[in-house]
């Protein structure tokens, strides 16, 4: 045996890696996401607002994710909608909640702001986001309608005499 065999050539080919793809969540998984997203909800010590602002991020999505297949595979919005679901939002409560409720409270971290502060900014910028993502989808529906309307007036308009 060389030196050559102990080090090789470097003429060997490395084995290709498969690319691992996780497929994207099913709209039943995602509900299942919120569901838990909203028990965590009933913990003593998650403060009323965020208990609120959560509940109206949850209920939007609710209405969203029936629409998700009409958007597309590519689709940002059906994107955003998931990532708000499965990430965004638990880790921003995760991260919260982590916290001892006395500190993160009331001991600014960010400024003046406090940890409930942020949390509540983040929270309210997830509403308003998944608000401006269900009226995406709603005008598409809405748009759909409107359509299916002028092709039917076209269709069957009589001509008055």
């Amino acid at each position: 045996m060389g030196l050559f065999d102990w080090l090789g050539t470097g003429t060997e080919e490395p084995e290709p890696v498969e690319p691992v793809v996780t497929p994207a969540p099913t709209a039943e998984q995602l509900q299942g996401q919120l569901d838990k997203i909203e028990e965590t909800m009933k913990r003593p010590d998650v403060p009323t607002p965020v208990k609120a602002r959560v509940r109206k991020i949850t209920g939007t999505l609710r209405l969203i994710l029936p629409r998700l297949e009409n958007l597309g595979l590519g689709s940002y919005d059906a994107y955003a909608a998931m990532a708000t679901a499965t990430d965004y939002l638990p880790e921003a409560l995760r991260s919260y909640l982590r916290l001892p409720r006395q500190w993160a409270d009331t001991r600014p971290v960010a400024g003046m702001k406090t940890s409930l502060m942020l949390l509540v900014e983040q929270l309210d910028l997830l509403d308003a986001t998944t608000r401006n993502l269900l009226d995406a989808v709603s005008a598409r529906d809405a748009q759909a309608l409107y359509v299916n309307g002028a092709f039917l007036q076209e269709k069957f308009r009589t001509e008055e005499p």
